[in-house]
């Protein structure tokens, strides 16, 4: 992945580097099945990538990471001050130890460690850690400790990382992130805890990666050497780590030093020495690790792209479903002023008040013209029922739609709380959003319905500028006239039952027959059909706005519908250089 001289190839880090950046970019916001699990494992492969695989990446001939890790109480802080030679890293019988973790360099080699190349996340402290915590045990870990000293080769940097089965969470969190980082791992475990379950996930994840591993059994009894050696050895191997050096070191009497003999690290000591001593050897250990995290990364880089699916299929269906409900509620409307529901009760009250009973009864030709004299006697006489025909109209209209736009509310809301992640979109909603105010609710939709009326008064205003309609129509009156056509408009008897549709549908009749002889069966039709046209715009219109809540709320989720194809072709890009290297 990189030049002869240890320089990167450009087209390789730039590839991982968009890879890095829709990892870190892909939403997961729903709480879908194996969300969390999947949360866990973008956050795993974004460190990844920025702790360890970019700048190795970038840099071969870096100085190879050694993080040493392994249980509580293991011995790994010792391990590291006796490789050393001097107390770098804090060492206790109190539990936690390393709240810092401490790395430790040649002093030649600080320019590697001194900028954000590693483990960009962590802010840089020379020195080893405190004597004690600085802070609450579970407050992230954010600082590094760097310290130079001469006895640590050139080319190689020890880090000494908390527990991977700490107490507490946060150094938990951090040992797996600097296991990840590592170009190689010096796992530290105990003759009596090497069995523990623990450290043998985190092992079985080395082998997967291919990581260069070394395993230190540590405080192994007299005498008993040999037989954990085996059996341990016959575990690595079971694991796929046959090839791990593993060393012993003898159990320390009470009271001794806190160094452990020479003669117990120097094999591990040579060990790192040699691995470092030849530049190939140390670009091959680079490289073995690097080609294992990438590969990793890509493994992963998967599964995230299928939870990323996931989120868009949830997303999807939580729009459709609004989006249908608003839509059957403004059909709902539309089909009630089409099919005669609104001419039931009050408006029919009204408009019989209004026109008259019983001449249509006699014949509707023969009705036409009393009914065309009692309206013009109206206009004249009782302009009170023409007003209360008009707003019983209003009224009626209100109801309606208020209804349609709060049963559209529960029917979504209904919907969202049966989808995959539709709990998580409704938290990010007021209990109420479109109707939490009811007479609000019901102005608005009062405003749009006498908009709609001054247009269609507008507009048969508008066909009685014809002079030859002019005449007739000033007997009928412009606001009669609107008010007939609002009645047109309803009047399809389809859903009237019984007395209503002789009483109704009879009743519209004559009205359109009034209506024709003024302005012409052409003209009235036109009217009628942009007067239905213009209420089921406003109507729509209105139920999008208050769709526009939950569009809203969806769209605020952030889950960008082509992220898993995003990162299936970011990843299908380091592939096919990966596969040609």
């Amino acid at each position: 992945m990189t030049h002869a001289s240890g320089e990167p190839r450009d087209d390789v880090v730039t590839r991982l580097r968009t890879l890095d950046e829709r990892l870190a970019h892909t939403a997961l916001p729903l709480a879908l099945p194996g969300v969390e699990e999947a949360r866990r494992l973008q956050r795993g492969l974004v460190d990844q990538l920025e702790d360890y695989v970019l700048p190795r990446a970038e840099r071969l001939d870096a100085p190879l990471l050694a993080v040493v890790g392994g249980s509580t109480g293991a011995g790994k802080s010792t391990l590291v001050n006796s490789l050393v030679g001097q107390e770098v890293s804090r060492a206790s019988a109190i539990r936690p130890t390393t709240r810092r973790p401490v790395l430790v360099h040649h002093p030649d080699d600080a320019a590697w460690f001194t900028g954000d190349r590693v483990l960009p996340g962590l802010a840089r402290v020379q020195g080893s850690a405190p004597a004690a915590p600085q802070v609450e045990e579970e407050q992230p870990i954010t600082e590094l400790g760097l310290v130079g000293a001469g006895s640590v080769p050139r080319g190689l940097a020890l880090l000494d990382a908390p527990d991977i089965d700490s107490v507490v969470s946060a150094n938990r969190r951090l040992a797996t992130q600097l296991l990840a980082a590592a170009d190689l791992w010096i796992f530290v475990t105990t003759a009596a805890r090497y069995a523990d379950a623990v450290p043998w996930e985190l092992l079985r994840e080395a082998a997967a990666r291919r990581v260069v591993v070394t395993v230190v059994l540590d405080r192994v009894p007299p005498g008993t050497a040999g037989e954990i050696r085996a059996d341990l050895a016959d575990r690595l191997e079971a694991e796929g780590l046959a090839h791990a050096p593993l060393f012993v070191v003898s159990e320390q009497p009470a009271g001794a030093a806190r160094r452990l003999p020479d003669a117990d690290i120097e094999p591990v000591r040579t060990w790192l020495t040699g691995l470092v001593a030849d530049a190939g050897t140390r670009a091959s250990v680079a490289r073995q690790t690097l080609s294992g995290a990438v590969a990793g990364v890509l493994r992963g880089t998967a599964d995230i792209a299928g939870a990323a699916d996931a989120q868009a299929q949830a997303v999807d269906a939580l729009t459709a479903a609004a989006v249908e409900h608003h839509a059957a509620a403004s059909q709902e409307v539309m089909a009630a002023t089409e099919d005669g529901t609104l001419l039931r009760g009050e408006v029919l009250a009204r408009w019989q008040e209004f026109v008259g009973t019983g001449e249509w009864l006699r014949g509707v030709e023969a009705a036409v013209g009393r009914l065309r004299d009692r309206v013009a006697g109206f206009l004249r006489g009782r302009p009170p029922t023409q007003a209360r025909a008009e707003e019983a109209i209003e009224s009626g209209l209100v109801t309606l739609v208020v209804s349609e736009v709060e049963r559209a509310e529960r029917e979504t809301r209904r919907a969202w709380q049966g989808l995959p992640g539709g709990t998580t979109a409704l938290e990010g909603l007021p209990p109420r959003p479109a109707a939490a105010d009811r007479p609000r609710l019901a102005e608005e939709v009062s405003a749009e319905v006498r908009d709609w009326q001054r247009a269609l008064l507008e507009r048969v205003r508008a066909e009685g500028e014809d002079r030859r309609v002019r005449a007739r129509m000033l007997s009928l009156g412009v606001n009669a006239s609107g008010v007939t056509l609002m009645l047109v408009v309803f009047a399809f008897s389809g859903g009237l039952t019984g007395i209503e549709v002789g009483v109704a549908g009879g009743t519209a009749v004559v009205g359109q027959k009034v209506l024709e002889m003024v302005f012409g069966d052409q003209a009235v039709r036109e009217l009628a059909r942009h007067a239905q046209r213009d209420l089921g715009e406003r109507v729509d219109r209105l139920l999008e706005e208050h769709r526009r809540p939950w569009l809203e709320r969806v769209t605020a989720l952030g889950v960008d519908a082509g992220a898993g194809d995003g990162l299936r072709a970011a990843a299908d890009a380091v592939r096919s250089i990966e596969g040609g290297r």
